[in-house]
This record gives structure tokens, C-alpha cells and sequence, in this order.
């Protein structure tokens, strides 16, 4: 599959309705980082009128998998992806668009190159930042992916 933002997007439509229809669209793709957007809205808000928590982990977590997804399908191989942890630390209301970017790239291929070499599962530790349209990250996401040959 091409990764580009428009396929991708209609992949979300399909496979991930909920990011979806909260407003989540890829912005960008490289091989090291992926740039999707969310724009706070009635229909992804919580009580506090600012973007859900829960909405920013489904921006935040798509721009790591899919940094994963690609380098899996340029590998050539049959590799299952899992996310094994993940931890977000909030730091103001996200109002308005944000932008999260994961620039974590490079640390899969060498990863991917492990676990085709030995059989053996690997994890790869990325961050997600997303940043307001004043330039302040309004939160960060870690999210541990573990990686396996299937057999």
C-alpha cells in the first residue's frame, strides 16, 4: 500500500471509525515522521470544553503506528504490531487545532532488522507531542510497541 495522508485517511474511515468522526486526519508522512491534526470541536470535547483525552491518544497513537505500519511494509516480511504501554502526561486544555507529530522513525528499521534476524520480539519506545497554534505542547504520549516475525 502507498502511505500517503488521503489513503490514509480513508483507511481511519474504515478501520478506525471513532478517530475518524472525531476529526483526526493525517497531515504528513517521511520515513522519520508522521504530523496528524485535530481541531477541538462539540463532537470530541469533555465537560471542560477542550479536547478530549481520549481523542488526542487516537491522534497521538496513529502517528507512531503508522511510522511502524510503513517500515513493516517496506521491510517485505510478516510482522505483527502491538502496543504494550503507553503513558500520557498532560500539560494545558488543547483548544483549538493541534498538530501531533512523532519524529521516531529511525528507531525502527534497526528494530525491525532484530526481530527478522532472531525470530525474537523487540519493543520500540516513540513519542507523540501535540503542539496548539501558539507553539505549546498541550500534551505528550509514550507509547510502547512490540514487534514480532509471524510465523
Amino acid at each position: 500500500m502507498k502511505f500517503t495522508p488521503q489513503k490514509l485517511n480513508l483507511f481511519l474511515l474504515t478501520k478506525l471509525p471513532s478517530a475518524y468522526f472525531s476529526g483526526v486526519r493525517l497531515s504528513s508522512i517521511s520515513d522519520n515522521e508522521v504530523i496528524a491534526k485535530v481541531t477541538h470541536r462539540w463532537i470530541n470535547q469533555n465537560p471542560f470544553r477542550s479536547l478530549y483525552w481520549a481523542t488526542q491518544g487516537m491522534a497521538s497513537e496513529l502517528t507512531t503506528g503508522i511510522l511502524v505500519m510503513k517500515e513493516i511494509d517496506t521491510c517485505g516480511k510478516k510482522i505483527s504490531m502491538l502496543v504494550t504501554q503507553q503513558k500520557g502526561v498532560f500539560t494545558k486544555k488543547a483548544r483549538g487545532k493541534i498538530l501531533f507529530s512523532c519524529k521516531d522513525g529511525s528507531k525502527i528499521k534497526d528494530a525491525i532488522a532484530k526481530t527478522i534476524a532472531t525470530g525474537e520480539g523487540q519493543t520500540i519506545n516513540m513519542i507523540s507531542s501535540g503542539v496548539d497554534e501558539q507553539g505549546e505542547v498541550v500534551s505528550t504520549f509514550e507509547y510502547e510497541w512490540s514487534i514480532k516475525v509471524k510465523n
